[in-house]
């Protein structure tokens, strides 16, 4: 068993420090801008899992070439400005903010990642962060100060902290995340940052990052774009135990399901505060011929225009889950289909039931909209995450940048 941390953040696990400050990229001083995550544990080590856009920010490219070289043991991100668009000076700005970083924590520039997020085409404001990094305080106590730093069009912070134990020790793992538009299964314009005090081996580390976020973070839309900026980090520092969990470990299981819950509940908090949402939806498909059918089936609905927008009219217009899921080629029989909105049975054997359509749309007025189709042809199933499609998200982003 593991129990939520009451006010946790990414800073919850011991070891870490945080702080953030406005620099000037957002004009409102009251708003944190850029942010500094740390640990100063040697053995630290960083996992990182990027966009899988074509397009991509320079903040990534400078994350990958460090993440690389297995030495990163933090990250400095600002909001704001993706850094992306703006050619080759990008990745020097986005060099330099590394190097200033470095300077001011007093190591290595190869100890850190970078991380942006904001209006594509616009330059860095190197003098801005120059004068003003520096004004960043580190504390154990500031990870929600970090958080913040890290928000464009969200409308609040996304954080979490769980901790457990095994064998007399605790560990814990802390979380935060952004990222409410642009988002789309392969990661989003989402940045998360997770953090544990646990001691993992590297390679499981890599592979269990990589596992989890797409089962959690590849499983979330909100409008169907993919982001530029895309980044998932887990740092490990063994400042719980000196135990090491990899493949083999007793304790690995135990881990793994605290991982996932974190993932899981910032990927759904994403999408939850969507740009302009009402409604949260999980989509359960079960019943597939493999697993990549069952994810291939979740996301084609919760990613679907027709669905969203049949969500918030608060329409329970079976035919468009139906046409999401046959449209994206996996395996189906028509006749086998069992469709459930809210639990209530709407759909047998891929033709309409008796139910009373009022209390259906009743059940919608929920803030969580269950969508669970059951294939019945395997055993396989998979679980996806979206949001209503509204008017809000169109005003909204017809004025981005104006």
């Amino acid at each position: 068993m593991f129990e939520i941390i009451e006010n946790g953040t990414v800073t919850s696990p011991k070891g870490y420090l945080a702080g953030a400050t406005n620099v000037g990229i957002k004009t409102d001083t009251d708003e944190l801008d850029v942010g500094i995550l740390w640990t100063n544990n040697k053995d630290a080590y960083c996992t990182g899992v990027f966009t899988q856009n074509s397009i991509v920010s320079h903040s990534v490219t400078a994350s990958r070439q460090n993440i690389n070289g297995k030495l990163v043991k933090g990250v400095v991100a600002n909001s704001g400005c993706a850094n992306c668009g703006v050619g080759e000076q990008g990745l020097i700005d986005a060099k330099e903010v590394i190097k200033l970083t470095s300077e001011f924590l007093g190591c290595d520039e190869n100890n850190l990642a970078i991380c942006s997020t904001g209006l594509i085409g616009e330059e860095l404001p190197m003098a801005l962060i120059r004068k003003n990094i520096s004004n960043i305080k580190l504390s154990k106590n500031d990870g929600k100060e970090f958080a913040k730093s890290i928000l464009t069009t969200d409308t609040k912070t996304k954080e979490i902290a769980v901790s457990y134990e095994f064998n007399g020790k605790t560990i814990t793992i802390g979380g935060c995340a952004k990222g409410v538009g642009m988002i789309h299964p392969n990661m989003a314009t989402m940045l998360a940052f997770i953090t544990t005090d646990a001691k993992l081996d590297n390679s499981f580390q890599d592979n269990i990052l990589k596992r989890i976020v797409n089962d959690t973070f590849n499983m979330i839309s909100v409008d169907g774009d993919q982001s530029t900026n895309d980044t998932v980090l887990l740092i490990s520092n063994g400042e719980a135990s000196a135990d090491l969990i990899d493949e083999n470990s007793e304790s690995k299981g135990l881990f793994l399901e605290v991982l996932f819950y974190v993932c899981e509940t910032l990927a759904k908090e994403l999408v939850s505060d969507g740009e302009g949402a009402n409604h949260l939806i999980e989509c359960k498909i079960v019943g597939a011929a493999s697993s990549e059918d069952a994810r291939k089936g979740a996301k084609s609905i919760i990613g679907s225009m027709l669905v969203k927008s049949m969500i918030h009219g608060r329409d329970p217009n079976w035919g468009r889950l139906m046409m999401a899921l046959g449209k994206n080629g996996i395996q189906i029989i028509e006749n086998n289909v069992d469709i459930y909105l809210n639990d209530i049975h709407i759909a047998h054997e891929g033709k309409s039931v008796r139910f009373s359509k009022e209390s259906v749309i009743t059940s919608m007025n929920a803030k969580e909209i269950k969508i669970k189709i059951d294939l019945n042809i395997d055993n396989y199933e998979s679980t996806a995450w979206g949001c209503d499609l509204t008017e809000e998200y169109v005003v909204f982003n017809s004025a981005y940048s104006t």
